[in-house]
């Protein structure tokens, strides 16, 4: 038996890549029920018959809703009996949202707010909200948007008391091959003998595993505290290593174009800033930065100051352990998806070899 014996655990934006990942951690263990909430039924109706298919004998707990986080009656027509909540339901991709900043809000601040205040009304025990290292020194207006729904996320745990509802917010950068990211594209272009393009190659980014995505959740679960903000001390890489560490993987020899920065990124992300780590607490393989628990009365904190701040300082994609491409390809082969498109592509190359010797020796008769 464990804590989430016959619980009810509601996962927002849950047909993405992480409500996946959940549901297949999660489906096999003592759980009661999984909801998942999202405004897209087609890609509710596809997930619905993947589990079937998968895990029949478990798929019954899985409990669709379709809804917008930023229609709070929507949100709140799913919270009766919710125990947990992992809110992932945001605007993520950094171009659509430089071009429609106002969507971001919506939906990453707003629609968080919905979620919040739908949550503790229904007396849900736990929240823990997901969040980019784009957040932390934002320059674009999906960090932007996210550092906003960081703010929201703390100052609403301040109204509420944390033995009724705990509020916790999760920190992490790129996460491997999840939907719009970067490596399938990459595939996708090795298989159609297309150059891969990629940005610009010194740039630096953090690299996890979706599983490592739902571990940070996870602690963040079991050990954070209302207000917090948790971060893993995930390595980094280049984006010429990453690409270089794919191509060896699919024994490419297709060239690399550099097609320069796109709108909104930076040369490297952040998980720590240098303000947060004057109060950071290091708890091994994560941060947690606490929430800041002054209030309005500034008075008191002028006279009384605080003299007290860490060794620590900003933690980001550059000055973290940065990988080689061997290290790269050890993390990427421990990927299900790239494990299955590599044999899929060795399938297809076996193949095209065999067509084309059979048609050589065909011409030379």
């Amino acid at each position: 038996m464990t804590k989430y014996c016959d619980k009810t655990l509601l996962i927002t934006g849950g047909t993405g890549s992480f409500g996946n990942a959940v549901l297949r951690r999660f489906l096999k263990t003592d759980i009661g029920e999984i909801r998942i909430f999202s405004r897209d039924e087609k890609k509710q109706d596809d997930m619905r018959h993947e589990f079937q298919a998968k895990m029949p004998e478990v798929s019954d707990k899985i409990k669709f809703y379709i809804g917008d986080v930023r229609d709070l009656a929507s949100v709140k027509n799913t919270m009766h009996g919710v125990d947990y909540i992992f809110h992932a339901a945001a605007l993520k991709q950094v171009p659509s949202c430089e071009f429609f900043p106002l969507e971001a809000v919506k939906t990453n601040v707003l629609g968080t707010d919905n979620v919040l205040t739908a949550a503790i009304e229904a007396g849900v025990k736990s929240i823990i909200c997901l969040s980019t290292d784009k957040a932390a020194y934002p320059v674009n207006a999906m960090g932007t948007s996210k550092a906003m729904m960081e703010k929201v996320i703390v100052a609403k745990s301040r109204t509420v008391q944390p033995e009724k509802t705990k509020i916790c917010c999760t920190r992490y950068g790129n996460v491997m091959c999840s939907r719009g990211s970067v490596i399938p594209l990459w595939i996708e272009q090795i298989k159609s003998g297309e150059p891969i393009t990629i940005t610009e190659p010194i740039m630096t980014r953090f690299i996890m595993s979706l599983e490592e995505a739902v571990n940070l959740v996870l602690f963040a679960f079991e050990h954070g505290t209302s207000g917090d903000i948790l971060v893993q001390k995930a390595p980094a890489c280049t984006i010429g290593v990453l690409a270089e560490a794919v191509k060896e993987l699919f024994h490419s020899e297709d060239e690399i174009k550099i097609i320069g920065i796109r709108h909104g990124e930076k040369m490297y992300e952040t998980l720590l800033t240098n303000e947060e780590c004057a109060h950071a607490v290091d708890l091994g393989n994560y941060f947690r930065v606490p929430c800041d628990k002054r209030d309005l009365n500034y008075d008191k904190y002028f006279k009384k100051g605080d003299t007290k701040r860490n060794t620590l300082t900003e933690f980001n994609s550059s000055n973290t352990r940065l990988l080689n491409i061997e290290e790269v390809k050890e993390k990427l082969l421990s990927l299900d998806y790239i494990k299955n498109e590599i044999a899929e592509w060795e399938i297809e190359s076996s193949k095209q070899e065999a067509a084309s010797a059979k048609e050589k020796s065909r011409t030379s008769i």
